[in-house]
């Protein structure tokens, strides 16, 4: 069991688990995904049917408006999240306060008295 925990030892002063760490300059995911939903395209507006220049966001929201349109309850869903965000579920809590310990000065002098 002890050798199985030797690896387990806290880096040095300066030194790091990941020496060469992330490429200077790397895009995360949220840059390239923005990138490619604002490129725009020559498409039909399936609502409209009017032919328009829309990016990738727009095309992908008015798939789900149509969608909806069609009866389709969990695009509803989606849309209203995003236009409105998701409803907050509120728990309603009532706090009574009990005494830990019975009040034993009560009972004391009602044996005292008897």
């Amino acid at each position: 069991m002890a050798d199985k925990l030797d690896n387990l030892k806290p880096f040095e002063k300066g030194e790091s688990g990941n020496p060469n760490g992330r490429p200077k300059g790397a895009k995360n995911r949220s840059t390239i995904a923005r990138h490619w939903l604002e490129a725009t395209q020559k498409a039909k507006n399936p609502i409209t049917g009017e032919e328009q220049i829309l990016t990738q966001e727009d095309l992908g929201t008015l798939a789900l408006v149509k969608k909806m349109r069609e009866g389709d309850v969990s695009a509803y869903k989606q849309l209203m999240d995003s236009a409105y965000g998701s409803p907050v579920q509120q728990i309603e809590q009532t706090i009574i306060e009990q005494p830990l310990f019975p009040d034993v000065s009560e009972n004391d002098s009602n044996e005292q008295g008897s």
